[in-house]
C-alpha cells in the first residue's frame, strides 16, 4: 500500500471525529436513561463469542453478516456480533434465569461483512431492548410504544412506524402446504411487492383458486388501520390462524393509535422483515429520504430454545448512525475553561473543584498561555487577589475581561 493510501479506511466502515461522536455519544445516553427509566436493565454483551452461541437461533442472513475468526486459543470458530439481540437472549436464558418478565437493554458497536443497503455503515452501533417472558399482546404494545418514545426522544420530528404480521403468511402457507423452496420464492416476491410475478408464480405452482387469491391479494392490504379490518373480512374463510394473526396486530394498533395520535403507523400485511427469525408482529421505523431503517424490531418467541430455556421475547433495534444523520443536532457549545500552566497546588486544587461543579477545564501544556480554537474556551482562570477567578475571554481582544 502506498503511503498516501495508508489513510484510507475499508468501504462503508467510517470513523467518527469529535462533533459527530459527542453526537452520538449523547444521543447514547439520553436513550440509554429513556429505557432504563422504562425498567430495562443495562447489560454489556462481549463483541466476540463462539459462533455456536452467536448465531444459534439466528437466520440465515445474520450468518452471512457476521465476520469469523478462529480462536488462537480454543481453536473453535469465533463470531464478531452482527447482531446483539441473540447475546442478550443467552444472557437471559443461560447468565441471568430470572423468573418472570426480564427487561434488558443495551448499546454497541456491531460489524457487518457487507453493508445493509446503499451509504450505509458496516459498523453501526445499536441500541436496543429485549423483553422476555412475556407472550401476550401487552408485551408487544409496551415494545412498540417504547420505539415510538424513543424516535421522539432522539429529536426526530415525525415518527413513521410499519407494522405488519408473519403469521399472516405463515397460516397460508402451512394451508396451501408449500415446501421450503416454493415458501422462499413467494417469499422473495412478497418483500419487492411484484406483483404480476406472484401472479405468474401463482398460477404456476398453486391450483387452488381461492389460495392463490388469498396469496394474491395480501400485498394489497397496506395503509392505515382501516386495511385490518378489510383484511378481516377479506381472510373470514381462511384458516383462523390468518384471522387470528390480523386480529392480533389490531388489538395493538388500537392502543397504539390511542397513546400516540401524532405517530405515522403503516400496516403492511406483506412486511416480513425477519420472516425466519421472527414470529409474530414485526415493525420498522423508517425516515423521508433515507434507504436504510432507523430501527427493527418484532416478536421472536423461540430464540431461547436452544440456550436450553425457551422465553416468549420481543424487542427493537435502532441503528444511532443512521438517527445522528437524520435529527442533524447541533454540537452544544461546551463553553469550557482554559487554565495556563501555574505551578502550584492551590490552583491545581482551584481547576478540580471546577471539574467536581460539571465544569470542563482544559489545562495549558508546554508553557501554553491561550486556548487554541478548537479546545471551545470562552473562559479563563486567572489569579485575583491571593485567590483565583474564571473570567470570560473577549473574542474581538486578546485580553480577558473579568466575568460578569
Amino acid at each position: 500500500m502506498k503511503k498516501v493510501d495508508r489513510w484510507l479506511l475499508p468501504d462503508a466502515i467510517e470513523e467518527m471525529l469529535p462533533e459527530q461522536a459527542s453526537q452520538v455519544e449523547d444521543l447514547r445516553r439520553r436513550l440509554v436513561n429513556l429505557f432504563k427509566s422504562w425498567g430495562y436493565d443495562y447489560v454489556i454483551p462481549p463483541m466476540l463469542e463462539f459462533t455456536d452461541s452467536l448465531l444459534a437461533g439466528s437466520d440465515d442472513d445474520i450468518g452471512l453478516l457476521t465476520f469469523k475468526l478462529t480462536d488462537q486459543l480454543s481453536g473453535k470458530m469465533l463470531g464478531l456480533r452482527a447482531d446483539i439481540t441473540p447475546q442478550v437472549a443467552r444472557m437471559d436464558a443461560h447468565s441471568l434465569k430470572r423468573d418472570g418478565i426480564n427487561r434488558l437493554c443495551y448499546a454497541g458497536h456491531v460489524a457487518h461483512t457487507k453493508p445493509k443497503g446503499p451509504l450505509v455503515s458496516r459498523t453501526p452501533i445499536q441500541v436496543g431492548i429485549e423483553l422476555f417472558g412475556e407472550a401476550g399482546a401487552d408485551a408487544d404494545i409496551e415494545v412498540i410504544s417504547l420505539l415510538i418514545a424513543t424516535l421522539e426522544q432522539a429529536g426526530l420530528p415525525e415518527q413513521y412506524v410499519d407494522l405488519g404480521h408473519v403469521g399472516v403468511f405463515r397460516a397460508l402457507s402451512k394451508c396451501a402446504g408449500l415446501s421450503c423452496e416454493q415458501e422462499g420464492a413467494l417469499f422473495d416476491l412478497m418483500q419487492v411487492k411484484a406483483f404480476s410475478e406472484i401472479e405468474s408464480w401463482l398460477e404456476a405452482e398453486l391450483s387452488d383458486a381461492q389460495q392463490r387469491r388469498w396469496f394474491l391479494k395480501l400485498p394489497q392490504f397496506a395503509g392505515s388501520i382501516a386495511v385490518l379490518d378489510e383484511a378481516l373480512d377479506f381472510y373470514a374463510d381462511a384458516p383462523a390462524a390468518v384471522s387470528d394473526a390480523i386480529a392480533e396486530l389490531k388489538a395493538v394498533a388500537t392502543t397504539l393509535v390511542s397513546r400516540f395520535p401524532e405517530a405515522r403507523l403503516y400496516f403492511d400485511l406483506s412486511e416480513l422483515r425477519g420472516y425466519h427469525y421472527l414470529t409474530g408482529i414485526v415493525f420498522g421505523a423508517s425516515s423521508p429520504g433515507v434507504g436504510a431503517s432507523i430501527a427493527t424490531g418484532g416478536r421472536y418467541d423461540h430464540i431461547g430454545e436452544v440456550f436450553g430455556r425457551s422465553r416468549p421475547a420481543t424487542g427493537f433495534a435502532v441503528d444511532l448512525t443512521v438517527v445522528r444523520e437524520q435529527v442533524k443536532a447541533e454540537l452544544v457549545e461546551q463553553n469550557a475553561i482554559f487554565a495556563p500552566q501555574v505551578d502550584s497546588p492551590a490552583y491545581w486544587a482551584e481547576v478540580q473543584a471546577l471539574r467536581a461543579s460539571g465544569e470542563r477545564v482544559i489545562c495549558g501544556l508546554g508553557g501554553q498561555a491561550e486556548a487554541f480554537s478548537h479546545q471551545g474556551c470562552n473562559r479563563i482562570l486567572q489569579e485575583h487577589n491571593g485567590g483565583f477567578r474564571v473570567n470570560f475571554i473577549e473574542t474581538s481582544k486578546n485580553e480577558p475581561s473579568q466575568e460578569k
